[in-house]
């Protein structure tokens, strides 16, 4: 396990073997699953855990594996991922988070995706930073919100991944560049 960041609670580091089968467990969570295609078999948390690995060895970054540091335990990731399927705002590198729900309400997502940003900006240099969700993500929203993103009004898109018809096809868009991050922290 080679720490990547640590804030006052939390660990974000590099994924171990042993964190697939609670990562599994976080992925069939209906609540975690709402705004997201829907649960994730087996070899797709292995080949996740597998890229974002790869990733970090890549580019530096990634979305990291998090454990609370009091106790040592998985709650699931906060971290970069870079982001090049099709759009308009793409490539690019966005934050994002997925935790057990368990672990919601504490703050958490808050205050490792800010040491993201901190990770993002001052140690990989890097120019601008976006998050989207779909409009009723009220959760993720507020996160975005509270570590400095702002909507981009003119950025909502529908996710290329995803079929037309498809219940979560639009998508919000917020963004936060190098410049505004500086100027207000």
């Amino acid at each position: 396990m080679t720490t990547i960041i640590a804030t006052p609670r939390l660990i974000l580091r590099t994924w171990k073997q042993e964190d697939i089968d609670p990562y599994f467990r976080i992925n069939q969570d209906p609540k975690v699953i709402e705004f997201l295609r829907g649960p994730l078999t087996l070899d797709e948390v292995n080949a996740f855990v597998s890229n974002v690995n790869n990733q970090q060895e890549k580019y530096g970054y990634t979305l990291w594996a998090v454990e609370v540091k009091q106790t040592g335990t998985f709650i699931g990731f906060i971290g970069l991922n870079y982001t090049n399927w099709e759009s308009h705002f793409t490539p690019a590198v966005e934050i994002g988070w997925r935790l057990d729900s368990k672990s919601w309400g504490q703050g958490y997502a808050t205050e490792g995706a800010k040491a993201a940003l901190d990770f993002a900006f001052n140690k990989m240099n890097l120019q601008e930073i976006v998050s989207f969700t779909v409009p009723d993500n009220k959760r993720s929203i507020q996160v975005m919100e509270r570590i400095g993103l702002k909507r981009d009004l003119n950025g909502d898109f529908e996710h290329p991944k995803l079929p037309k018809d498809h219940r979560l096809l639009k998508h919000i868009l917020y963004r936060l560049t190098r410049e505004d991050y500086f100027r207000h922290s």
